[in-house]
């Protein structure tokens, strides 16, 4: 098979001259703490486990027994290592606002890879095996997540155990973090079937560099 080089960094997000502009923003991190924070605990959510607590040493008195799924300790191992989750994420350059953040490759990044596979050697600056390590933006993302569950701790306390009628979103997000002027990544919201669409439209667009001849045979480099 000819070996083929593509450059293809447009594609990849990764190197911007306004790379500081696609840094994530407060909005996206609170949306994607309570994401994160929301499916952790509704893993939880139906535990019939019950707790003892209180350590009574020759007293012959009883341990007071809570219910796990409104303790504290369920709140705390949720919460703890939180923000880990978020390296889980990818850019999906593809998509507009915070949409772009989503778990799974990328369509851009899943078509490139194809690409290797085929045999075509893809220059994105650097190796191969990196291509999945998080991205600046994500990584940023990360940070971000733990400076905001730390200063809005009491907060997610308080609506722990007194506002779960609320989604976490919406009292957290809306109500104590950001201005309205600074909401409008809330409302977006993922629609797969227009995924479809655009990741379709996004997986032709590499393959016509290739079919177009936007490449060079490795003996012409």
């Amino acid at each position: 098979m000819k070996l083929a080089v593509v450059s293809l960094f447009w594609l990849c997000g990764f190197i911007s001259a306004e790379e500081n502009e696609r840094l994530p923003n407060k909005c996206e991190v609170c949306k994607f703490l309570t994401v994160e924070l929301q499916e952790a605990l509704e893993k939880t959510a139906r535990s019939r486990e019950v707790l003892e607590v209180g350590e009574v040493l020759g007293t012959g008195k009883r341990r007071k027994k809570i219910k796990y799924n409104t303790s504290e300790t369920r709140l705390t191992e949720a919460v703890d290592n939180i923000c880990e989750r978020i390296l889980e994420y990818n850019v999906h350059a593809e998509r507009p606002g915070s949409l772009r953040y989503a778990k799974g490759s990328s369509q851009t990044m899943t078509t490139l890879k194809d690409l290797v596979h085929k045999g075509v050697k893809v220059d994105l600056g650097m190796p191969y095996e990196l291509w999945d390590e998080p991205s600046v933006e994500v990584t940023e993302m990360k940070k971000q997540c733990e400076t905001m569950l730390e200063q809005y701790e009491d907060v997610v306390e308080n609506w722990y155990f007194h506002h779960q009628d609320q989604r976490l979103e919406n009292f957290l997000c809306e109500n104590h973090v950001l201005e309205t002027s600074e909401q409008e990544c809330l409302k977006e919201v993922w629609k797969g079937d227009m995924g479809d669409e655009e990741g379709a439209e996004e997986e032709t667009s590499v393959e016509e560099e290739v079919e177009e001849g936007k490449i060079h045979d490795a003996g012409e480099l």
